[in-house]
């Protein structure tokens, strides 16, 4: 469990690696300001790709093959960005890092096969919330050694670190035998899937700077739109689908991923927000004027709770079930963005409202893998949650777009330059609260396990078993 957890927190650590390195980019890589927003734009596109089929082939192959083939791009990747003197081979790096982000799907999807049953609900809302450990803990760490070594240190360390996760795996992790052993993988529905998501998260991702009615930004959206239309008649049709879209239909599943977007929406809104305000010039009346490795010093707290407070939603998800856990998560988010509107003027303020909301997000992240899998059969355990990881991708992905959206909106301007209103923060963070009691609302319609037991104990295999379902 361990293993399985800090393999996720080292796939999340990779995504944040660059973020203080995001002003110095252009100079460091000789490029423009546009093409190095790439860096960081190619993980995402990658990961959200790479998460379902990785996901998928650990159902056939085996889930400890597919993490042992997840830490090879992450070390790769690693010594290639350490290399890197030009944007084409960073952007390759950053690429191979994107692949390892199905190790957190992958290391929950395993925890239901080697896991005692009275162990689970804790195990899994540990390895769940190491995403969000993982983010948290990894800003203040890259903002050190960004601003007191080289750059090349940080990706010289996570290689390192990958390498020694794939050692972590190789000698701990039982290979467990594959659930769906013998059938085949869907090739034109991981194409299909490939080609709508990059179109749909190139458009969300790019389209602040590209222009939001711009032809390319539009003609991304109908392309997603018609491609991912197109794929869902497919997975229909195929026998064998890559994500077998009747299960992820059925109520209990199909509510949970659509209040994963939005957790993941409600989560990176407080990333964004929250270090601009600690980092903004205190001339400005309401920014803190802090340092970039003090902001992240400030911000590290949330991530240290999401740890703390992750096996107590595994007890609670285990007394209550984790449609309740769910429910309580996403309301301690929206407490939080209330916190982080009354305590805005404070670095400490800013603190606590972190560590309320990243409270939430630990118990919400713990509780959305336990209801997937308590209600899909044990053959697609890998895959769905993968979907489920890239939902709460999507959701992050559209919070970046709608939050930057409303900070480049309100602005003032000051000393020549145009910078975010205070009100501007102060809206952000109320639609932040907003998406919370969303989320909470969507989670209470989500039915009882007794409705779809049914239907998980028609598509499980014979062989398998009695599907486990949560109380």
């Amino acid at each position: 469990m361990a293993t399985l957890a800090l393999a996720g927190t080292t796939a999340a650590i990779m995504q944040t690696l660059v973020t203080p390195l995001i002003a110095e980019l252009p100079k460091i890589l000789h490029t423009s300001a546009s093409n190095a927003t790439w860096v960081i734009t190619v993980t995402l596109l990658v990961g959200a790709v790479c998460v379902p089929v990785t996901g998928r082939l650990g159902d056939l192959l085996g889930k400890r093959r597919m993490l042992l083939a997840c830490a090879v791009p992450l070390v790769a990747g690693s010594v290639v960005c350490a290399l890197a003197s030009s944007i084409i081979p960073m952007i390759v790096g950053r690429g191979l890092q994107g692949v390892g982000m199905g190790m957190v799907p992958l290391g929950i999807a395993l925890l239901r096969d080697v896991v005692a049953q009275e162990k689970l609900s804790s195990s899994i809302a540990l390895v769940s919330a190491s995403m969000g450990i993982g983010g948290g803990l990894g800003l203040p760490i890259a903002a050190a050694v960004a601003e007191y070594a080289n750059w090349r240190v940080l990706f010289w360390a996570s290689a390192v670190l990958a390498l020694g996760i794939g050692v972590l795996i190789w000698l701990t992790i039982p290979d467990v035998p594959a659930a769906a052993k013998g059938e085949r993988f869907d090739y034109p529905g991981a194409v299909g899937l490939g080609i709508g998501l990059v179109s749909l998260l190139l458009a969300v991702s790019k389209g602040a700077d590209w222009g939001w009615g711009s032809a390319t930004t539009l003609g991304l959206f109908a392309a997603a739109l018609v491609v991912l239309l197109a794929w869902g008649v497919w997975e229909v049709r195929t026998r064998q689908p890559i994500i077998d879209l009747r299960t992820t239909a059925r109520p209990r599943v199909l509510l949970t991923n659509i209040a994963s977007i939005f957790v993941g929406f409600g989560m990176y809104a407080a990333l964004l927000i929250v270090p601009q305000l600690l980092q903004f010039p205190a001339e400005t009346g309401y920014g803190l004027g802090q340092s970039m490795l003090a902001a992240g010093l400030w911000m590290a707290p949330g991530g240290i709770m999401m740890m703390v407070v992750s096996p107590f939603g595994g007890k609670l998800s285990n007394a209550r079930g984790p449609k309740f856990t769910l429910i309580c998560g996403v309301l301690v988010l929206a407490v939080g963005y209330g916190a982080c509107l009354l305590l805005m003027g404070h670095a400490w303020g800013l603190m606590i409202a972190v560590m309320i909301i990243n409270s939430g997000v630990g118990l919400a992240y713990g509780a959305m893998p336990a209801l997937i899998m308590g209600s899909v059969p044990l053959t697609e355990t890998a895959s769905a949650n993968a979907f489920n990881t890239l939902m709460r991708s999507l959701g992050t992905s559209v919070g970046s777009a709608v939050i930057g959206v409303v900070l480049a909106q309100l602005t003032i301007s000051a000393g020549g330059y145009t910078l975010t209103s205070e009100n501007g923060f102060r809206v952000g963070l109320a639609i932040g609260a907003g998406v919370a009691l969303l989320s909470a609302v969507i989670a209470a319609t989500i039915p009882s396990a007794r409705r779809d037991r049914a239907a998980v104990q028609e598509t499980a295999p014979a062989s398998a078993g009695p599907v486990p379902v949560d109380a």
